[in-house]
């Protein structure tokens, strides 16, 4: 039987506090939505500590029994999907194996669920603790000093230049046959050391915060996340998604920044990448939506982050009565703005092309409440870390379309890693990404 203890704090529940009182446990899932951009607040931090329940393998069945469960309960369900969950969905295999052995999916009811807005604090526990004592424990949690200096793990990109313009002729090639109109292609900077995840999280939320980032850590592997993009969400039966499209650096001053913010809106490039995802996005909604339901609320939409500006778009729909989760995941998993149109073609290039297997990158993690809402990001802008091997993953890449720049593109995939690579002490390339 789940309690539940709500109450007001007149201190200051900083991120760093809270990171310090879940740091100690191996499974929790955090949820940063304290920095909104093009999507509504609906918290400050959602946090799920330890599992009392959980599945790791994806069935229809015991998927939606398992959230059924849940609700029944007035539990919320955390959940991670990795890309590879596109298999069960399509008939397509992966060349490499995910050397972090994420589970496929994960979804899990906490033992501790906590929701913070402004000052609000709400507890629910789910294994039988009274809220009020995880209420003192958090209050009582001392924040440890900082220390000096930042980790200093030197990650290298898997494709130099060259390497990666010659991956691009090959997608190129493919998008002038006519087999694909645009493709997401992406590699992964790796490195090996030991770092600190819950402070590195923190020094990264400091540099780069973002609406969907999180930490999530599942027993040695961690999420240290800082994503912009919302891949859907759904509140009574309106589901909407929000693919970004369309990046560009931030100027130097105001002026700049302006001049930067109007090329990007402006440029017939980035609007045609933004445009074919949306049209896949219209197309996926359609297969769960009522009809003529499907809608774009907004096109070429501009937001601004502390690195970048994005061009956002979003789409809506009212969901029919008679689908599931499970259904909905069919039919939209994975986002058009990581794969490319058309969307099955597109990740069968991605697996002849890419040299890795993206795992979480490129998937998704989220919640789902007791009412059957839900919100789920893009796992994007993330560092993947396995304390175990010390092992450090930090993907990136951008959309290819036919009047893509090779060398443009490659610098674009250095631009998203650079405030990543920043927090770890990347320095030697650091080196190559300051270059012209």
């Amino acid at each position: 039987m789940s309690a539940k203890a709500s109450f007001t704090v007149d201190i200051d529940l900083s991120l760093a506090k809270l990171l310090a009182f879940i740091s100690n446990n191996e499974h929790y899932l955090l949820l940063n939505n304290s920095y909104t951009v093009a999507s509504e607040k609906k918290f400050d931090y959602l946090i799920g500590i330890g599992r009392l329940a959980y599945l790791t393998v994806f069935s229809v069945d015991e998927v939606n029994a398992f959230i059924a469960t849940a609700a029944k309960n007035k539990q919320t369900v955390f959940v991670h999907l990795t890309y590879p969950l596109k298999n069960k969905f399509e008939k397509l295999t992966d060349r490499y194996t995910d050397i972090y052995a994420w589970p496929e999916v994960h979804f899990f009811v906490a033992e501790a669920e906590i929701v913070i807005n402004n000052k609000e604090v709400k507890i629910q526990s789910n294994n039988g603790i009274n809220p009020e004592e995880i209420k003192e424990a958090i209050l009582k949690t001392k924040v440890p000093s900082e220390a000096t200096g930042l980790n200093e793990v030197n990650c290298l990109p898997s494709l130099n230049r060259n390497e990666y313009i010659d991956k691009l002729e090959v997608v190129l090639k493919h998008i002038q046959r006519g087999d694909i109109y645009e493709m997401n292609f992406c590699f992964p900077f790796t490195g090996n050391g030991a770092i600190d995840p819950v402070r590195t999280y923190d020094q990264l939320t400091r540099n780069s915060p973002a609406p969907f980032s999180c930490l999530y850590r599942m027993k040695h592997n961690y999420l240290i996340c800082s994503s912009p993009e919302r891949f859907i969400s759904k509140t009574g039966s309106t589901i909407i998604s929000q693919p970004i499209k369309g990046t560009i650096k931030r100027g130097s001053n105001e002026e700049e920044d302006e001049i930067l913010k109007n090329s990007l809106r402006n440029s017939e490039k980035e609007q045609s990448e933004n445009v074919m995802i949306v049209d896949l996005v219209r197309n996926d909604l359609s297969r769960i939506a009522k009809r003529g339901s499907v809608n774009v609320d907004e096109l070429f939409g501009i937001y601004t982050f502390p690195a970048v500006h994005q061009m956002i778009s979003t789409v809506s729909a009212e969901v029919r009565m008679d689908v599931t989760f499970s259904d909905i995941l069919e039919a939209l998993f994975p986002m058009g703005s990581m794969t490319g149109a058309p969307k099955i073609r597109a990740m069968q290039i991605i697996n002849e092309q890419e040299e890795f297997n993206r795992g979480l990158y490129s998937g998704s993690v989220g919640y789902i409440t007791s009412d059957g809402n839900f919100d789920l990001n893009v796992v994007i802008r993330s560092i993947i870390y396995n304390e175990k091997f010390k092992k450090i993953s930090i993907p990136v890449g951008s959309a290819i379309t036919a009047v893509s720049d090779a060398g443009k593109e490659y610098e674009e995939c250095l631009l998203k890693a650079k405030a990543l690579l920043s927090v770890i002490g990347s320095a030697s390339t650091q080196k190559e990404i300051n270059q012209p």
